[in-house]
């Protein structure tokens, strides 16, 4: 808790509301299937992705698990879990906090998948597995710092990872699994380098955050930044109200979400909105659903509206328009209106 409480709080962020709307919506449904965050230094990327720690809802987990399996659902269990039932045992639950565990930029494979001990296999015929990063990360946040400066490989890792919800690790023949079901959050500086456009596909949800260029909104986050410095820990329980209150607001908006139709409305309003900006594939028309009814969720309403896709379609669409090489033309929202409109 110290170190939570050392941590600048996520709902003291000056605006950066895409930003903060991404992340949220994420947690809400993490089949959204992640975020990207691209913008200058300085503009509480890390910060706002750090910060969830500090309110983010527990989840049911398998007790003694090594992988904190969620025993709602029997057949995402890992080996030991599903060993263990069919041994006669029946699993204790126990409530776990969701983290936010962050992957070091040097991490190799090894570190991040985990390694299977071969000598171990051969000897005594039995697999012994030495988790890594992934195992850590099953049902909670993996966040990455400088994304685009990680090799390439091992982003295509974390992405099928995510995809998938399962971590394959094979070596010389020896396979093994476990469950890794994990919201991926990358944050860059666009002037460091950029993705490749595959792996800018991956990411369900982007956004590119800007500094400030209002005098009020400048000073307001100078006034709070200095006042967090100041006193952290009275800083933050100033807030314990607020951040309580984004907690049930997410613990409601997942019991919500499940009674949301996806109707024939907001199906055409994906597609129709995929096609305007002449999306590639079916991606894009999936993850405006997600994004909207988790949206919808959020809001506390049980049904997904206009509003909840003019909301999303920003940050579902504009990393995916195909754009030449030095192209900085910036998302038309008005245009999402627009389209929306004639519906």
């Amino acid at each position: 808790m110290a170190e939570m409480q050392t941590l600048f709080p996520f709902v003291r962020i000056v605006k950066q509301d895409k930003m903060k709307r991404a992340l949220l919506l994420n947690v809400v449904d993490p089949s959204i299937g992640g975020v990207l965050i691209k913008g200058e230094k300085g503009t509480a990327k890390s910060t706002a992705v750090r910060s969830m720690a500090q309110f983010l809802p527990a989840r049911p987990a398998v007790k003694g698990c090594a992988y904190r399996c969620d025993p709602r659902y029997p057949k995402r269990l890992c080996a030991d879990c599903q060993a263990r039932i069919a041994a006669g045992e029946e699993l204790e639950t126990v409530k776990v906090p969701m983290k936010v565990i962050e992957l070091p930029l040097n991490a190799t494979e090894d570190r991040v998948s985990g390694t299977l001990d071969l000598e171990y296999v051969l000897k005594t015929g039995k697999k012994k597995f030495e988790p890594g990063v992934l195992a850590s990360a099953n049902g909670n946040i993996l966040y990455v710092d400088e994304i685009n400066l990680l090799d390439d490989h091992i982003i295509d890792l974390l992405l099928d990872s995510a995809a998938m919800g399962v971590n394959y690790v094979e070596r010389e023949g020896v396979s093994f699994s476990h469950p890794a079901r994990f919201v991926l959050v990358g944050t860059m500086n666009p002037e460091e380098g950029n993705l490749r456009p595959q792996l800018l596909d991956r990411f369900g949800l982007s956004v590119e955050v800007e500094g400030e260029d209002s005098i009020t909104t400048r000073t307001e986050v100078i006034k709070r930044r200095l006042a967090f410095d100041a006193d952290p820990e009275a800083y933050v329980d100033s807030c314990k109200d607020e951040l309580n209150a984004l907690t049930k607001q997410i613990e409601q908006a997942r019991k919500l979400i499940t009674e949301i139709p996806v109707d024939d409305n907001a199906v055409t309003m994906a597609a129709k909105l995929s096609m305007k900006f002449s999306m590639e594939g079916h991606r894009s028309d999936i993850t405006l659903i997600r994004a909207a009814r988790a949206n919808a969720a959020l809001a506390g309403r049980k049904e997904i509206t206009k509003d909840d896709m003019k909301d999303v379609a920003a940050l579902v669409l504009a990393h995916r328009i195909k754009r030449n090489a030095f192209d900085k033309t910036k998302f038309d929202e008005s245009e999402v209106t627009e389209c929306l409109a004639r519906m």
